[in-house]
């Protein structure tokens, strides 16, 4: 997928909020939150995305621990849903 296809369903009030499951082309799907940082735009630009993963989601809403998240290459993504 490309940012902006990305960038479009975040806004739809997803970003930082609810979880989304992220089909991949290679791997199993995942459920988590992406979340915004100091260098989102920076990341964003180059389709790359924070996302905490399901496990951690609680632990990240109390902490904000940025290293609770990975990142991910939009490139990657097949599709983005509800859970």
């Amino acid at each position: 997928m490309t940012n902006v296809q990305i960038e479009k369903f975040l806004q739809q009030n997803y970003l930082d909020k609810t979880p989304v499951k992220v089909s991949f082309k290679g791997r199993k799907p995942i459920v988590g939150i992406f979340i915004t940082s100091a260098d989102y735009g920076e990341l964003k630009a180059k389709n790359f995305w924070r996302i905490v993963g399901e496990v951690n989601i609680e632990n990240y809403q109390k902490s904000k621990d940025m290293s609770l998240a990975r990142m991910f290459s939009g490139s990657e993504f097949t599709r983005l849903s509800n859970p």
